[in-house]
């Protein structure tokens, strides 16, 4: 392990820092001591363009910079807008680790995304799997601008000797997820399904493909933790998973969240929409060997707290 970062001298930027993470993420820092965050809020700087990361970067005087902030969405949202997503998402992280370096901030966190690893990845990725073949077609677009990064990183570092990282998180749930049914991932958008066909004592709800692709989940707090213990203590640009160590499919996971919302419903697959990619399962010892992270969590207990967060902003007209 690393010599550790003392994030009390240091100034932190957090890039999506106002976001589901983000927030997370800021709790953390403060609890490894930072004492200077800032966090660029959109519109003020939009960092697809130059001119405002350049602006944000003078304004933050960062010591460190956290990229966070990414253009993210489900399946629907991936398949809609993949020019979108891929642009939007290059532009961001190419441009601001190359500004970070050239304004000579000391470190750059990259956070990346599973959707980088290929479509047909063994079980449980490794990450030197992440070469060996295209991302699932629904996300790659994605997944693929977000992978650039790590191409940056190793390159800024092997010709300027620039110190960046590159993390890649599992699904994220928790408290303070995204719960807008056209944007959200599959824990949050079951939830919400699952409590309004129980407020209006619907039959059954409808879940996309057939319910036999497995994930794996990170409790939001669990990759915060991870990402500022990686800030601190790691300095090397072989990419790094952040997960869970915890497999389930997406048949079980509904079954899960129906009865822990007291949905009694059934359960309809429409086959018709697309199953994503077939499995995910994160090897998650390099991330405990190089900077002592495990994921603590247990998933029904974050999915317990993930639901009466949001039911209780249903109930106070917050949703």
């Amino acid at each position: 392990m690393d010599k550790e970062l003392d994030l009390s001298t240091q100034r932190v930027c957090v890039t999506g820092g106002a976001g589901f993470l983000g927030t997370h993420l800021i709790k953390k820092l403060k609890e490894h001591g930072a004492q200077e965050i800032f966090v660029p809020t959109y519109p003020q700087y939009d960092l697809v363009k130059e001119a405002d990361i350049l602006r944000m970067i003078d304004d933050a005087r960062p010591d460190v910079i956290i990229h966070l902030a990414a253009k993210v969405g489900g399946i629907g949202a991936n398949r809609e807008k993949p020019g979108e997503f891929f642009y939007d998402n290059l532009m961001m992280g190419v441009q601001l680790i190359h500004h970070a370096w050239q304004k000579g901030v000391g470190k750059f966190v990259a956070i990346g995304t599973i959707c980088a690893y290929p479509k047909y990845t063994p079980i449980p990725f490794k990450e030197e799997d992440l070469w060996n073949g295209y991302p699932e077609e629904t996300n790659a677009p994605y997944g693929l601008a977000k992978k650039m990064l790590l191409v940056q990183s190793q390159a800024y570092r092997e010709q300027y000797g620039y110190n960046s990282i590159f993390l890649l998180p599992v699904n994220l749930y928790g408290p303070g997820d995204n719960f807008d049914p056209a944007s959200s991932h599959v824990i949050p958008a079951l939830i919400r399904k699952c409590l309004e066909a129980k407020e209006q004592s619907a039959s059954a709800i409808v879940a996309w493909g057939d319910g036999s692709p497995t994930r794996e989940f990170i409790y939001v707090d669990d990759a915060a933790e991870g990402i500022a213990l990686a800030t601190t203590r790691y300095n090397s640009s072989d990419p790094v998973n952040i997960g869970s160590n915890f497999e389930i499919s997406i048949k079980d996971l509904t079954e899960l969240i129906a009865r822990l919302t007291g949905f009694e419903g059934g359960i309809r697959w429409d086959t018709s929409k697309p199953n994503g990619q077939p499995r995910r399962k994160l090897d998650t010892s390099r991330a405990k060997e190089r900077f002592g992270f495990e994921a603590k969590t247990n998933f029904e207990d974050g999915l317990r707290r993930t639901i009466e967060w949001y039911a209780n902003e249903r109930a106070h007209g917050r949703e």
